[in-house]
């Protein structure tokens, strides 16, 4: 009765088609597919293989008899699907000495499809790769040798909406809203400067997400990017906005021009839990003794990508007994933040890191009784809780004179359409509560 009456509702608001509702029946989370003029053009149409009409024990294809497509299997490489195709060496060696572009042959995967064409003389004649639902590399002969074309196509963009509601993470409502799992890192990457979401999502917070979808002819291939969102995390609201600024740089910002992206990440890895919060009394669980815990510790899988909190240089990257495997990072003289017990680092001293790099993975190495990352952040070389020390961080970016106004004209019409896709599922959700 909710899907229906959120339909419904879209309808009256003109959102989406009566055609729609059917579309929509499905439990909750709702996800709203949303029928809107793409924003990108008509992808063009290029130049494919025929489809394939025989068995696949030949690999035949189309109605010309001279097309092969070659399906990668396990263990494939180059040489053995031209043998399978009944071509020599030498055709083999004149594709690969092409040109540089050739090394994406040396990379297929099982799966994938090369298309063969052979001539008369039962010598290769063409040669297409799809690299991509893209990207497609053509080989043709050209004497003795082969010449390299590239087609590309550009996909249909259009807008999608979802929200659900917090049950038990992040994560799991935007799987049950049908959103990928590269979409929710970049949820939580947007909100990430003002929501810690390892420590603050509750039961029953709630997001808003219109983002761009990706089709070709008419199959939906990928997700694009985030235009807008809303999170509310225990009754408090969080909007961002995609913009473009004069310079060409682009960025998410509150509706009052806030940039959402602060000097320091809240955490330095996603959807993990806690197990250790700052306490300068603590025991520690191995030596048995107190000892002031100067930091936070993450638990998670050995593995995990632990990211840069912040812009700034690596200025120690080493191996100690306690604390194992380590990456300190200094940022703007003031600031200095270090991770700990490590099982990789993949970064060393003197290189400049950007915010949300990755700079090693978690691990057990030191003294550590399991997988975590202990997380420290200083200020003037004193150790600062990191749930608390927000205050103490640079402030962020504001937009203002013409940028503002910039701003305010290129997201208004989302900041409706956000707002009136909201504030639907809402009225459905509490029509379907009565």
């Amino acid at each position: 009765m909710l899907t229906l009456t959120l339909g419904a509702v879209l309808i009256v608001a003109g959102l989406v088609g009566s055609d729609q509702v059917e579309a929509n029946r499905a439990p909750m989370p709702v996800a709203v597919s949303l029928d809107i003029a793409p924003t990108a053009t008509t992808p063009e149409t290029g130049v494919v293989a025929p489809p394939a009409t025989g068995s696949a024990a030949d690999e035949q294809f189309g109605n010309d008899a001279s097309w092969r497509d070659m399906q990668v299997r396990r263990g494939d490489n180059l040489s053995l699907i031209f043998g399978r195709a009944g071509l020599n060496g030498a055709d083999l060696q004149a594709v690969l000495d092409a040109d540089a572009r050739t090394k994406s042959l040396r990379s297929i995967y099982p799966g994938q499809t090369v298309a063969i064409k052979i001539d008369g003389d039962g010598r290769l004649s063409e040669l297409r790769y799809a690299k991509s639902p893209l990207e497609t590399r053509i080989f043709t002969r050209a004497g003795d040798g082969f010449s390299v074309t590239e087609e590309t196509r550009a996909p249909e963009v259009r807008k999608a909406f979802r929200h659900a509601t917090l049950k038990s993470s992040l994560f799991e409502a935007g799987k049950e809203a049908g959103l990928s799992g590269r979409m929710i890192l970049e949820l939580a990457n947007v909100f990430g400067g003002v929501i810690d979401f390892v420590l603050d999502p509750r039961a029953g917070d709630s997001f808003s997400i219109l983002y761009e979808e990706q089709y070709l002819d008419g199959e939906k291939i990928g997700e694009g990017a985030i235009i807008a969102a809303e999170y509310v995390n225990d009754g408090k609201r969080f909007s961002a906005f995609r913009y473009t600024d004069s310079h060409g740089d682009q960025g998410y910002f509150s509706a009052d021009g806030v940039s959402m992206r602060k000097a320091f990440m809240l955490a330095p890895l996603d959807f993990t839990r806690v197990s250790s919060n700052f306490n300068m009394r603590r025991m520690h669980p191995i030596m048995k003794v107190i000892r002031p815990h100067r930091g936070v510790d993450y638990s998670a899988s050995t593995g995990t990508p632990v990211y840069a909190s912040g812009d700034g240089k690596v200025t120690a990257s080493g191996y100690s007994r306690s604390s194992g495997n380590y990456v300190y990072i200094q940022h703007d003289g003031r600031y200095m933040t270090r991770y700990l017990h490590l099982h990789k680092r993949t970064v060393k001293v003197g290189e400049r890191v950007k915010q949300g790099q990755t700079i090693g993975t978690v691990g057990a190495t030191g003294l550590a009784t399991g997988p975590h990352l202990h997380y420290e952040f200083l200020v003037d070389g004193v150790h600062k809780d990191p749930r608390t020390a927000l205050e103490s961080l640079p402030r962020s970016k504001t937009l203002a004179g013409k940028e503002l106004v910039s701003f305010r004209a290129q997201t208004m019409g989302v900041q409706t359409q956000l707002a009136t896709y909201t504030n639907a599922w809402e009225m459905a959700l509490v029509s379907g509560a009565e």
